[in-house]
């Protein structure tokens, strides 16, 4: 092994052992009595969100794969957040960095990036970024990361600080320590592989539920069992929902799919916001929805126990987007019916 991949296996180990885990908040909600839910804050990660974990373990294959050697350039196709992920451990190797990314992508998003040395590469549509940065990697003698398609082999999922082990270490010395169901969105649809490959390994019984946005194709090739199902239509929850069915989708290991509104995740991060005090990501409200209407369900049923569910990111990346007025008004629609139901929980 030569002299760089050893010290770039070792900056990339340091960085797992500064970073190695987040915070699990338990939500005091008043109207929900007997189902705990607890919310696992990715956004305390060096590049604030949980695609941090995703981008270390996609860097440490492609290193290990033989992929990436020194002075490779990388080139990953990102709706945002895993392009600052990338960038961060781009620039820990010294390595050049391009992300290819929708015109649409938040600008904290783009700004970020660019600050931790990576170029931004557009495109007019989601669904363009896949060729277009396989021919950017290509031309020019780099890699292409390809998230959507590694994401779920990346990841370690037996262990070694996962999101899934960190989870349930964490809850062992809670009242229901564990969980009735884990909650999670997909965008690569690594995540929610390494959640129920690992509920699946060790036996638990946990339910693996899977929370999809308006214009995904997942829950529509959950439900029908066609993996080859396209959309056309742009998702407006950032990180999460794709126009198909990515190659990291596992739908044998899921026991669950619901279907989010965009109203009712936008909503959701708001009300959120006052029982927390804290500013989280679009894909966040999609997440605790899901898991209020588990909880629900649970609490008709007389059955208690605990949910846990994913703070992915954090807010203040889109103070001119979800938390702006006018551009929810413009681009989501009407919320109020949502907020309602959520102000009806305390």
């Amino acid at each position: 092994m030569n002299h760089w991949i050893r010290t770039a296996l070792r900056t990339l180990s340091s960085d797992q052992l500064r970073t190695s885990d987040t915070h699990l908040y338990r939500l005091d909600i008043p109207g929900i009595k007997g189902v705990d839910i607890y919310l696992k804050d990715e956004s305390t990660h060096p590049t604030g969100s949980l695609k941090h974990r995703l981008a270390r373990s996609l860097f440490l294959h492609a290193i290990c794969s033989g992929k990436i050697r020194e002075g490779t350039p990388v080139v990953e196709a990102s709706s945002g957040s895993t392009a600052v992920s990338e960038a961060y451990f781009a620039r820990l190797l010294q390595l050049p960095f391009t992300a290819v990314m929708p015109r649409h992508t938040t600008r904290s998003k783009i700004a970020q990036v660019e600050r931790l040395g990576g170029h931004c590469h557009f495109v007019s549509h989601a669904g363009e970024v896949y060729a277009e940065a396989e021919r950017l990697a290509r031309e020019s003698g780099g890699h292409y990361m390809d998230q959507f398609t590694y994401a779920e082999r990346a990841t370690d999922w037996r262990g070694n600080n996962n999101i899934a082990e960190s989870i349930f270490r964490q809850m062992a010395e809670e009242p229901h320590p564990v969980p009735r169901a884990i909650v999670m969105s997909a965008g690569t649809g690594g995540t929610s592989a390494t959640l129920g490959r690992y509920i699946r390994y060790l036996g638990l019984d946990s339910r693996l539920v899977v929370v999809d946005p308006e214009h995904s194709v997942f829950y529509d090739s959950y439900r029908t069992g066609n993996p080859g199902l396209t959309s056309q239509a742009g998702g407006r929850i950032e990180g999460i929902g794709r126009p198909r069915v990515e190659a990291s989708f596992l739908p044998e290991v899921i026991d669950e799919m619901i279907k989010v509104p965009d109203a009712a995740s936008i909503a959701t991060i708001h009300w959120l916001e006052q029982i927390l005090g804290r500013k989280a990501g679009g894909s966040t409200g999609t997440n605790l929805w899901g898991a209020l209407q588990l909880a629900r369900r649970m609490q008709e049923a007389g059955e208690q126990g605990s949910i846990v569910t994913l703070m992915c990111d954090g807010g203040e990346r889109y103070l001119d987007t979800y938390y702006h007025p006018d551009w929810v008004a413009e681009h989501i629609g009407d919320i109020a019916p949502y907020r309602q139901q959520l102000a009806e929980l305390g």
